[in-house]
C-alpha cells in the first residue's frame, strides 16, 4: 500500500550552504506560522551554541504541509564533526535534498553526505542555493555535482536527478535559473511529484528503527524514528532488540506517542506505517534498536556509525581554585553527565580509565568535543581537559593513524604560506585548481597535523581563506609533527596579578590575563616565542620608598591580552598541561603545579 499523503525527506549539504534558512521559508510557506506571527531567523537551531555560531550541531525534525500532503523535515548538521548524525537520519526517510551553494560548489562535507545518500539509494534532488549571489556560478556548479555523482558510481536514476535553483533568504525557487521565482512552489512541487509516495505494509505487525534519542527529565528517553510496517498505538505492549547486538533484548509498554507538527511535539493516540514518531516509555531504549510487536521479533538492520578519531581525557578539577565556580563538581557528577551524553550523541564513546577521577572521551574531532565542554560548561559543570590526542590504530604489526581531506580556497598570493604549514604538517597536495581569482587547494594531512592549524591559517591569510576538513581514512603513520613551537609562561606563586608584575612578564612573551585576575602557581599565564617554559611571578609588587609613589604604576602601559577561546586553548596545551574549564573561566595549567616538583620531573624526563 502506498501513503499518498506523506513524504519524509532530509535535507544534506556542506556547512553554512543554507540548509536552516531554506527550511525557515519552507515552513513559513509550508502553512506552520500565522500570517502574524513573528518568526526569528534559522527557527530549527534551537540551541543556544548553534545560534551562536551559526551551525548545526543536532538533526532537528521538523513538518510542512502543501496541497494535503505532509512533508517530514529533516535537517541534518554541515560540519564533518556531526556526520553520526547525518548517517543515522538518511534511514529515516525516503528521499534527499542535496544542498550546494551556487559560488562554492560541491565542497568535501557534500561529497561525504552525498555517498551516504547514495549507499542507501536514495532518490535525490539537487538543490542549489544562494543564486542570488552576486558571485554565482551557476552552470559550472551544475557540471561540478554531475562530475561529482560520477566520481560516487551514481545511478543511471540518481544521475538525472532534477535540480532546483533556489535562494533560501529570499524563499524563491525556480527550475529555470534565467527565470527568477517568486516562492518556493517549484521546490514543493518536486518533493511531491519526484519523491515517491512511502511504500507501506500496514497489516503486518509493528516495526520501528529508532535513528535518534531525545531525554526529558518527566518522561525520561525518547525514541524517534519512522514507524517501519503497522501501527503502534499508547498502552501497546512492544519489545525491542538489535541488529547489531545479538542478545539486546527487552519488553515495555508505550506510554506516550507524538507526532511532529511544525515545531511542536503533538500527542496522538496512534500512528501507521511510513509517520515519523517519538515515543516514549521504554527505558533502555538508544539509538539503532528495534521497537516492535512481540509477534514478530525482527531487528532492522542499522548502520555502524563511523568511529571516533580523537581522544581527551576528562578529570575532575582538582586546581587550588576547584569547586568556587561550579555547580557540579564532583566524579559522580562527571561521569553521570559523560555517561548521559552518549545516550544522545551516538559518535561519541565514554570509557572509565585507571584513575576513579579520570574519563577517556573520544570524538569525531576537536569541533565535536568543544561543542560538548562548552554545553557542559554552561550547564554549571567543572572539570579539566587534557590535550586532544587521535587514536591510532594497528593492522599486521602497522601503526596507523586517522588522515584528513583538506580543502583550502585562498587568495593566488596567499598559497605559499599554506604550502610551507603542509610541509611542515606532513600534508600531501592531491588537487589544485582556480576559482575565479581564488585558488582551491585538496590536500591529504595526518589529523594531529591539523591540531591548531585553523587559526594559524586564518592568520596566514589575513581571514580570507576558507577551510575544510573531512575524515579521509586510516594511513600508515606517517612520522613526528612537532605540536608546538613556542613555550608557556607559567605563574611563580599565587595571589591577584598586578600592573607591575605582568608588566614584567609582558617582555618574555604574549599574556593571556590582565591586571586583577587571580591566578595561582603552575597556572599559564602567557606564551613565550622560545621553546622552553618560564616561570614569571605577575603578582609582584614595587616596593614603596620615600622617593617612590604608590601612584607611578599607572605610567606602566600593559599590552593587550590575548583572550583565547575555547577551541584555540584546547590546540594550544602541550601533554604537560591542561584546561581548567569552570562556568565562569577557561584557565590553561601545568599538570604538575609546583615548580620546583615539575622541575624535577622534567629533568627526569617524566614530563
Amino acid at each position: 500500500m502506498k501513503r499518498e499523503d506523506i513524504r519524509n525527506v532530509a535535507i544534506i549539504a556542506h556547512v553554512d550552504h543554507g540548509k536552516t534558512t531554506l527550511v525557515n521559508e519552507m515552513l513559513k510557506q509550508g502553512g506552520i506560522f500565522r500570517d502574524n506571527q513573528e518568526v526569528m531567523d534559522r527557527v530549527m537551531d534551537s540551541g543556544d551554541l548553534e545560534r551562536e555560531r551559526g551551525i548545526t550541531i543536532l538533526a532537528k525534525n521538523t513538518s510542512a504541509f502543501y496541497n494535503g500532503v505532509k512533508i517530514n523535515i529533516i535537517d541534518t548538521p554541515g560540519h564533518a564533526d556531526f556526520g553520526g548524525e547525518v548517517e543515522r537520519v538518511l534511514k529515516m526517510v525516503n528521499g534527499v535534498l542535496v544542498l550546494v551553494d551556487a559560488c562554492e560548489g560541491p565542497m568535501p562535507q557534500t561529497r561525504f553526505v552525498m555517498q551516504k545518500a547514495l549507499e542507501l539509494n536514495h532518490k535525490l534532488i539537487i538543490v542549489v542555493n544562494k543564486i542570488d549571489r552576486p558571485d554565482a556560478r551557476l552552470s559550472e556548479v551544475q557540471d561540478e555535482i554531475l562530475e561529482l555523482l560520477f566520481d560516487l558510481n551514481a545511478s543511471d536514476e540518481q544521475i538525472d536527478s532534477p535540480i532546483v535553483f533556489c535562494s533560501g533568504r529570499a524563499g524563491t525557487a525556480t527550475l529555470d535559473y534565467t527565470k527568477p521565482g517568486t516562492d518556493l512552489t517549484p521546490l514543493f512541487d518536486k518533493i511531491i511529484n519526484y519523491f515517491d509516495p512511502v511504500d507501506v505494509e500496514m497489516d503486518e505487525p509493528f516495526q520501528m528503527l529508532v535513528s535518534s534519542i531525545d531525554y526529558n527529565e518527566y518522561v525520561g528517553r525518547i525514541g524517534i524514528g519512522r514507524v517501519e510496517r503497522g501501527s503502534v498505538s499508547v498502552n501497546q505492549e512492544v519489545a525491542t532488540c538489535n541488529y547489531n547486538i545479538s542478545g539486546k533484548q527487552g519488553r515495555g509498554k508505550i506510554v506516550a506517542l507524538y507526532q511532529i507538527e511544525g515545531l511542536n511535539r503533538v500527542s496522538v493516540e496512534s500512528a501507521k506505517a511510513g509517520d515519523i514518531v517519538c515515543i516514549s516509555g521504554l527505558e533502555n531504549i538508544s539509538i539503532g534498536d528495534t521497537v516492535c510487536s512481540p509477534l514478530k521479533l525482527e531487528p532492522v538492520p542499522f548502520v555502524k556509525i563511523s568511529e571516533p578519531t580523537v581522544e581527551m581525557t576528562f578529570s575532575v578539577n582538582d586546581s587550588p581554585f576547584a569547586g568556587k565556580e561550579g555547580k557540579f563538581v564532583t566524579t559522580r557528577h562527571l561521569r553521570d553527565r559523560l555517561f548521559k551524553e552518549m545516550l544522545k550523541d551516538v559518535s561519541l564513546r565514554v570509557e572509565e580509565t585507571d584513575s576513579a577521577d579520570s574519563y577517556r572521551v573520544c570524538g569525531r574531532g576537536e569541533m565535536h568535543l568543544s561543542i560538548l565542554i562548552e554545553t557542559m560548561r554552561r550547564a554549571g559543570y567543572e572539570f579539566q581537559v587534557g590535550p586532544p590526542k587521535v587514536m591510532y590504530k594497528e593492522e599486521n604489526g602497522i601503526k596507523l593513524e586517522p588522515m584528513e581531506r583538506l580543502v583550502v580556497d585562498v587568495p593566488e598570493d596567499k598559497t605559499g604560506s599554506v604550502f610551507s604549514s603542509m610541509g611542515v604538517r606532513k600534508g600531501e597536495l592531491i588537487e589544485m585548481e582556480g576559482v575565479g581569482s581564488r585558488i582551491r587547494l585538496e590536500f591529504k594531512v595526518p589529523a594531529r597535523g591539523l591540531f591548531g592549524y585553523k587559526s594559524q591559517f586564518l592568520t596566514d591569510t589575513r581571514g580570507e581563506g576558507v577551510f575544510n576538513t573531512i575524515f579521509h581514512g586510516y594511513e600508515e603513520f606517517k612520522g613526528d609533527i612537532e605540536r608546538r613551537s613556542t613555550g608557556s609562561l607559567v605563574a611563580f606563586e599565587t595571589g591577584e596579578a598586578v600592573t607591575y608584575g605582568l608588566f614584567n612578564a609582558q617582555g618574555r612573551g604574549q599574556l593571556f590575563i590582565g591586571a586583577g585576575t587571580p591566578v595561582y602557581e603552575g597556572m599559564i599565564v602567557g606564551v613565550s616565542p622560545k621553546n622552553e617554559d618560564i616561570s614569571v611571578n605577575v603578582c609582584k609588587k614595587k616596593h614603596l620608598t620615600n622617593t617612590r609613589a604608590s601612584g607611578s604604576d599607572d605610567a606602566l602601559r600593559l599590552e593587550t591580552p590575548k583572550i583565547m577561546s575555547l577551541e584555540e586553548a584546547m590546540e594550544f596545551i602541550n601533554d604537560d598541561e591542561l584546561l581548567e574549564i569552570t562556568p565562569k573561566n577557561i584557565r590553561l595549567r601545568k599538570k604538575t603545579l609546583d615548580t620546583e616538583t615539575r622541575l624535577k620531573r622534567k629533568a627526569k624526563g617524566l614530563e
